[in-house]
């Protein structure tokens, strides 16, 4: 038996029940939504008005939800660490902050703008880009912890990329974003992207550390006992604001059903783009397997948590940026399990090129 391949083949017994069928809830979320939204629209329509300074309350109560239990499994403490794997860290950084934001915009460009244009809602396009660009501006938190258990990745190395990719997120998230959309001539919001980016990010982040902090204090099983009774709420809360989405983007569906299809290209190139530069740019710099492997998951993985409630913040439910970001928590799972069984069965490749880079660096 190729024991490479095991963990792929164990990925069911790894994730959750939730993590396991995110893409079948998402289908049923996107049934329920536009059914409930069809048949009942005073009643969301009431919802969609409940805002402060173009926040939507419920919304901002739900992504709380989202956020925080996956924060939680972040220990900043772990920044220390990073210096042991500069080289895996250096292309963490590039590949998540350098490439991947701006190959997503070029990808949204080309196919939104020029090879799909003729199918798409004209006044969408634009939204539609600034959905994409606001997914991969937001580099994976959570699912990557899963997605570097299933490749026997570096625990250490995966929890010290995700806390400095937190750290840099909070300070460079709404830069890149309002950089890439004045480059894409899409107007930029500063204020709700400011305050996206305190309520989502900044607030979070202290919640969840100071919560970390008291549930440690009563020792390591009780922190375990509550990351696990607390782990389904991020996923039920995201599912309750699909719901929500859908209800409202609903009508744009039943018109344009191959949409979804049409912005899932782009997100697919670049998941695969990005997770094999940074894979080959590790096995380059001669680091190990371990290391490569979350690498490559977190720069082909994407917050998207953050980025649906950045989309709507800035957007509205009913805007194509608000589904372009759902479309890829549509995806996420069934690709990124590719992935996952991808950098599997390439180990002995990646190894045996690692250690030639690596001798001949030595020499």
């Amino acid at each position: 038996m190729n024991t490479a391949t095991l963990p792929a083949r164990n990925a069911a017994a790894s994730m959750s029940v939730f993590e396991r069928y995110l893409t079948v809830w998402v289908f049923l979320c996107i049934v329920v939504g536009i059914g409930l939204g069809q048949a009942l629209p005073a009643p969301f329509q009431a919802i969609g008005r409940m805002e402060v300074a173009r926040v939507n309350i419920p919304v901002g109560l739900l992504i709380w939800v989202m956020v925080i239990p996956m924060l939680l499994k972040v220990d900043f403490g772990s920044l220390h660490q990073v210096r042991q794997h500069w080289r895996g860290i250096g292309v963490t950084l590039f590949v998540n902050w350098a490439v991947k934001p701006f190959s997503m915009a070029l990808l949204g460009w080309i196919f939104v703008r020029q090879v799909f244009a003729p199918w798409l809602p004209a006044a969408q396009l634009d939204s539609y880009i600034a959905g994409l660009i606001l997914l991969a501006a937001a580099p994976c938190t959570a699912m990557v912890f899963v997605w570097s258990r299933l490749t026997n990745g570096h625990p250490l190395f995966t929890l010290s990329q995700v806390a400095l990719n937190d750290t840099i997120m909070v300070f460079a998230f709404a830069p890149i974003v309002a950089l890439l959309l004045g480059l894409s001539s899409i107007t930029v919001p500063w204020d709700t992207l400011l305050t996206s980016v305190v309520l989502y990010i900044v607030i979070p982040v202290f919640i969840a550390q100071v919560w970390r902090k008291l549930l440690l204090a009563r020792g390591q099983a009780a922190f375990d006992a509550a990351l696990a009774r607390i782990g389904p709420w991020s996923i039920t809360a995201l599912l309750a604001t699909l719901v929500l989405l859908f209800a409202f983007q609903g009508e744009a569906i039943l018109k344009q059903p191959l949409v979804i299809a049409m912005l899932a290209v782009p997100i697919l190139i670049q998941v695969f783009f990005n997770s094999a530069l940074a894979y080959w740019l590790n096995r380059r710099l001669g680091e190990s397997h371990s290391v490569a492997c979350p690498s490559a998951l977190i720069g082909a993985s994407n917050f998207f948590e953050l980025a649906v409630a950045a989309a709507i913040s800035l957007f509205g439910f009913e805007s194509g940026a608000a589904l372009a970001t759902v479309v890829g928590v549509l995806i996420e799972v069934p690709v990124m399990l590719l992935v996952v069984r991808l950098v599997n069965q390439s180990k002995g490749w990646y190894e045996a090129g690692a250690r030639g880079h690596a001798a001949a660096g030595r020499t």
